[in-house]
């Protein structure tokens, strides 16, 4: 066996060990008590809402990150200016900080003993063990994705084409929308892809300052926990199946993304 085919041989190994078999025992443990089973539990009330609610997250935060992933990446790619260092250190802070963290810190910063908590108060606003908390937490860790993906692209492309769009009387948007858009397209797509995985199975912020309320707070990912520490095992597998699910379209739609970026 020469080098090359024993490397194949042990990364197949270790994927089947480390990737495939756990998806396999998923969906066995999910089945394992039958079809009308797995329905009752992917039907229950508690957990129809943790998918609503993960849905919901993603459908507000991902369009947001995109917006500001665009501006971000335009703006130091496109532009010189004071702090341009400071700006991408703290894009990159998200990647860095542990979601752990992160959600204490918000917790720290809008609960009701935090900085902003007595203003919240007398404004009669709550954000902390609510659906915002979800939302903003979640915009914080997945807020490196698109614009990640988008810089070192602008950087390799240039602005050649955009001054050269510039000079013939476009305008700011027309520009993007001719020019800057259709050659970031895939690169924004695969950076969408990859903040609506991230916003979908986001756990350790979210489980922080959601407060855990069951039927109003919890997240697909936090109903899996939920159910398996109440001993319905079937119905935390059904719910894990339907996060695996998810993953295993996102990297469908990943790799599909990647194909279509060699041609």
């Amino acid at each position: 066996m020469t080098a090359r085919s024993g490397l194949i041989a042990v990364a197949l190994v270790l994927t089947a060990a480390f990737i495939a078999t756990p998806l396999v025992l998923i969906f066995a443990q999910a089945f394992a008590r039958g079809w009308s089973t797995y329905l009752a539990n992917i039907t229950a009330p508690d957990t129809l809402h943790a998918v609503w609610l993960t849905m919901l997250t993603a459908v507000v935060v991902v369009p947001v990150n995109i917006g500001f992933g665009i501006c971000a990446a335009w703006a130091i790619t496109r532009f010189r200016f004071a702090g341009k260092k400071l700006l991408i250190t703290l894009i990159e802070i998200p990647f860095s900080v542990s979601p752990i963290v992160a959600g204490v810190t918000y917790i720290l910063l809008y609960g009701g003993q935090g900085l902003l908590g007595p203003w919240l108060d007398g404004m009669d606003l709550k954000i902390m063990f609510s659906v915002p908390a979800i939302v903003l937490v979640t915009l914080f860790v997945t807020s490196p994705f698109v614009v990640r993906e988008l810089i070192p692209l602008m950087q390799a492309q240039g602005s050649d084409a955009e001054e050269a769009a510039a000079t013939l009387g476009a305008g700011g948007f027309q520009i993007f929308r001719r020019v800057t858009l259709p050659s970031i397209r895939w690169a924004l797509l695969y950076g969408t892809v990859l903040c609506t995985a991230r916003a979908i199975g986001e756990f350790g912020a979210v489980s922080v300052v959601s407060g855990n309320i069951r039927g109003e707070t919890n997240t697909l990912p936090l109903q899996v926990e939920l159910l398996y520490h109440d001993y319905n095992a079937a119905g935390a597998f059904a719910a894990a199946s339907l996060l695996a699910l998810l993953a295993v379209a996102t990297l469908i739609l990943k790799g599909l993304i990647e194909a279509r970026t060699r041609f």
